[in-house]
């Protein structure tokens, strides 16, 4: 198995169990070729940015039981969308970002510069 790297170049680590999250939902922002999303920025979510992703058209807060899903609130670690996270960077409301847990696929969205300025 390949390692993956984190944005830092080092070894990717655990973004969160609990909600467990990641396009596979093993923890890890990873991604792959079923992945369309580009989950792959591990992220501290904020009451701004669910109120933001919310406003278009991406509720990460409601409660989806039918998805195995109890709905993100305000300090839940959460691998989001690198487009995403750069529409919410725009729109000033980006979360902050654990750069050890981010892959590294990130970097071809959003520059390290502007995850670091984000950094928990």
């Amino acid at each position: 198995m390949a390692v993956i790297k984190n944005v830092l170049g080092e070894n990717l680590k655990l973004c969160c169990s609990s909600p467990l999250t990641g396009f596979y939902r093993d923890g890890f922002c990873q991604t792959g070729d079923r992945d369309i999303g580009v989950h792959v920025i591990c992220a501290e979510v904020t009451d701004e940015f669910l109120a933001y992703t919310k406003s278009q058209g991406n509720d990460l807060a409601t409660p989806m039981p039918m998805f195995n899903f109890a709905g993100l609130k305000a300090g839940d670690r959460w691998c989001l969308c690198a487009s995403r996270w750069k529409e919410a960077l725009v729109a000033g409301v980006a979360p902050p970002v654990d750069l050890a847990a981010t892959h590294e696929a990130a970097l071809k969205i959003v520059s390290l510069e502007e995850l670091k300025q984000h950094a928990i």
